[in-house]
């Protein structure tokens, strides 16, 4: 079986471990096909035709569903497969529930891809042409979250036509979320849903069509093209501007990231914090009816009168990088609040952290 990082939260890691055997599948399925016919093609992903799929369990009895839909896949004539997952593409079917696993759980303003290889031998799928379905078990390498794994999955390659290819997995794939060091996420997930007992495994199913390159796909062959929940959904880059409730869900949940980082007793932003300032500079951006307050607050360690004026500041130095970065003044405030309404107890260095931290809010201009 192929075994995966599994998210902490019920379907994201298992989106991109099903990508990824469905990209080996389809990668071997296609260097197969091409050898018969002589001149061996190259092959691309149809993302139109196919699906990815994959479930977690939340509350230990609770079943989620869910996707990744944006993907693009190649196989090369010489037997090299890649694949890439676009994370900011993961379909829960709410728009909040999609935000939290982007940011939260894989932390796409840092990994906003996933990318699968593989080499493929053409070998294992010689008598495909005759027998027109193969099994077959094959090794592939995922990068995910700046971690890369060696995996194998279990696929069965099906010829639809002489130039189009299915890949799909034989059984649902469990994927382990913490061999991507996305363990800690889960607790994020948690947090922010208030829910409990999310299961750090998701099983993930998938069946990917790749097609010759320079044939045309013919969508009607394939049952999956004429669902209206599979292929490409636009992403956040591809909007112009938010609803107000899309700039309040995003707003909510980037500000239980925790990561935005200074100085220690300071309020200078460390360089850490750029790829989440920019994701924040992003959504303000196209919220342009909605004014932001960007609150700083801090654990209960010195002084109250001390904690505020830091927490002031460090609130500031956020403000200031979203005005330089293009945000109207107008449009940005900032406020701190010192220790006041902590988020945990002040008793352990985990929760301090938790207290340490910016929130965003926005209300009508």
């Amino acid at each position: 079986m192929f075994e995966v990082v599994a998210f902490r939260w019920k379907t994201g890691f298992g989106n991109l471990t099903i990508r990824a055997l469905g990209l080996i599948v389809a990668f071997s399925g296609l260097l197969l096909f091409g050898s018969q016919a002589g001149a061996a093609p190259n092959w691309t992903l149809d993302p139109t035709a196919s699906v990815i799929t994959y479930q977690s369990v939340k509350k230990n009895t609770i079943v989620e569903t869910n996707k990744i839909r944006n993907i693009t896949g190649s196989l090369s004539s010489a037997g090299d497969a890649k694949v890439t997952f676009d994370l900011n593409s993961v379909d829960t079917g709410v728009d909040l529930r999609n935000v939290r696993m982007r940011f939260l759980f894989f932390e796409t303003f840092k990994y906003p891809t996933a990318e699968l290889t593989a080499k493929v031998d053409p070998a294992a799928f010689a008598d495909l042409a005759t027998k027109r379905r193969v099994k077959a078990t094959l090794p592939f390498r995922l990068n995910m979250h700046g971690v890369d794994k060696d995996l194998e999955a279990s696929v069965v390659v099906t010829m639809i036509s002489d130039t189009m290819v299915s890949v799909a997995s034989e059984a649902p794939v469990a994927v382990h979320v913490e061999d991507f060091g996305l363990l800690p996420n889960i607790d994020k997930l948690q947090q922010a849903a208030n829910v409990t007992n999310i299961v750090p495994t998701a099983s993930v199913s998938f069946d990917f069509v790749f097609t010759a390159d320079g044939s045309k796909p013919a969508a009607t062959q394939v049952a999956a093209a004429s669902s209206a929940d599979v292929g490409p959904v636009a992403t956040d880059a591809a909007k112009a501007n938010f609803s107000d409730e899309e700039c309040l869900n995003r707003f909510a949940v980037l500000s239980r990231t925790g990561a935005i980082y200074f100085r220690p007793a300071s309020a200078r932003l460390d360089a850490k914090s750029r790829p989440l300032l920019t994701e924040v500079e992003g959504v303000v951006g196209k919220c342009p009816s909605l004014k932001v307050e960007v609150s700083g607050y801090t654990d209960s360690d010195g002084s109250p009168e001390a904690n505020k004026l830091l927490s002031e500041r460090r609130a500031q130095a956020v403000a200031d990088a979203l005005v330089a970065a293009g945000i109207p003044r107008n449009q940005v405030s900032s406020a701190g609040y010192g220790e006041e309404r902590p988020v945990a107890a002040n008793d352990t260095p985990k929760n301090k952290a938790l207290n340490r931290r910016i929130e965003f809010s926005a209300t009508k201009l």
